[in-house]
Order: C-alpha cells, then structure tokens, then sequence
C-alpha cells in the first residue's frame, strides 16, 4: 500500500477542516430555476390583476380617463403592486439580480406590499365587499401578491442586499406618496383612503394615521435588513 507523502522540509502542514469555514453561495442551478419560474409566474398575476382593473376602472369612470387613471395610480396599493410587477420580472430573467438602484426596487417592492397587505386585512377588509372578477382581482392584489413576494424572498433572495443606504433611499418614494397624497387632496378633495381623508377627518388625524403607517415601515425595514444578512445567501447563481 502506497504512503502518503511527506511534507516537505520547511513547508507548514495544512490547516485542519474548520466547522465554521464560510461556505460558497453560489445559487444552484434547480434554485436559478425556481426563482425565474416563481417570479415569472407572480409577475403574470400581478400585471394580469393590474391590467384587468385599470381597464374596467377607465370603462365604469364617470370622470374621464384622464382623472381616473391618476386616481388610479394614486392608491398605495397600486404603486406596491407595480413594484412587485417589475422586482418580479426583473428576477424572472436574472435570479441574482444586483445594483444601487436594483437595491432599492426591490425593498420598496417588499416594504410596499408588506404595508399593503397588513393595512388591508387589518383596517379596510372588514368593510369590503367584492364579487366576480373584482374578488380576483383584489385578492391577488392585497393578498397573493403580498404573500408570493414575501415567500419568493425568503425562499430565492437574492441576498444579501439590503444595507443601510438602501434603507435610506428606499424611503423616499413612501414620503414622496404621502406628498402627492395630501396635495393631491387638497386640491381636489378627493383621498385614495378614508383613513387619510384630511377633509373629512382633519388633517391632524389624517397625519397621525399617516405617521403611525411609516412608523410601520420603519420597523418593517429593520426586520428585512436582519433578516437579509442572517438567512443564507444567495449571492450569485
């Protein structure tokens, strides 16, 4: 039976095995796959949703197209679900997708549907009714969607990729819908919310319920960003 050679004069023995070595994280090739599969098949539902109402919305408008797709778009949940639409599609053609402004899309993608799908089951479903083609749609849009992204980041990542300037940015487009939302209103009386109706409730409620939601957010952030560098990454695939 052959030996095993001897180290050579001089040179220094190898390091032993260590159990908390790193490890690679590289995303295999069946998980790549899983993440386009998965992502693809939310970004159809949701942009199907987002298509289906805007259009039945615009047909039943009494206020032009014009006023009803700018209502349209004011609403929270329509900005969250949009950014679910391209988060999804974008990691439908590339799982590990990476970059500052890429960062950014998809936290507010998952800060966005998080708050939507909290906000819903908690203060407007109990007053909802809904039937035919609208169930669907506001089932996918305040419970399928929230749900699919969140699973689909905690299943595929991709991670880590949530850091502190991330989080600073991610912020701006909330503040930036409550800007729009309060001068929006003001000048024509109309909210996306009764709960942020500053007309019929007075603007000091109307903040303090607006504040108590980004104070949510806030919070919501931070657990995202621990979870982002404690769960397994996924780095590259």
């Amino acid at each position: 039976m052959k030996r095993p050679a001897a180290p050579r004069a001089g040179a220094s023995p190898a390091p032993p095995a260590r159990d908390d070595a790193p490890v690679s994280t590289t995303t295999p090739a069946r998980s790549a796959t899983a993440s386009r599969t998965w992502h693809a098949a939310l970004a159809l539902v949701v942009g199907a949703a987002l298509l289906l109402q805007a259009v039945l919305l615009v047909r039943g408008a009494g206020t032009g197209t014009g006023t009803a797709l700018v209502r349209f778009f004011s609403f929270f949940t329509i900005q969250s679900n949009v950014l679910v639409l391209a988060a999804a599609a974008t990691l439908a053609l590339r799982p590990d997708r990476d970059g500052p402004a890429w960062r950014v899309l998809r936290l507010d993608s998952l800060l966005g549907i998080g708050i939507t799908g909290v906000v819903y089951a908690t203060v407007l479903a109990p007053g909802a009714q809904h039937s035919g083609v609208d169930w669907w749609i506001n089932a996918t849009v305040h419970y399928v969607s929230p749900v699919a992204t969140v699973l689909g980041w905690l299943m595929f990542g991709p991670r880590p990729r949530l850091d502190r300037r991330t989080l600073l940015l991610a912020f701006a487009w909330p503040v930036a819908w409550v800007a729009w939302t309060f001068a929006h209103g003001a000048v024509t009386g109309w909210y996306p919310y009764g709960f942020l109706d500053a007309g019929a409730l007075g603007l000091a409620p109307a903040l303090l319920a607006t504040g108590a939601v980004l104070a949510a957010g806030v919070v919501l952030a931070l657990v995202l960003r621990a979870l982002d560098h404690r769960l397994p990454g996924t780095a590259r695939g």
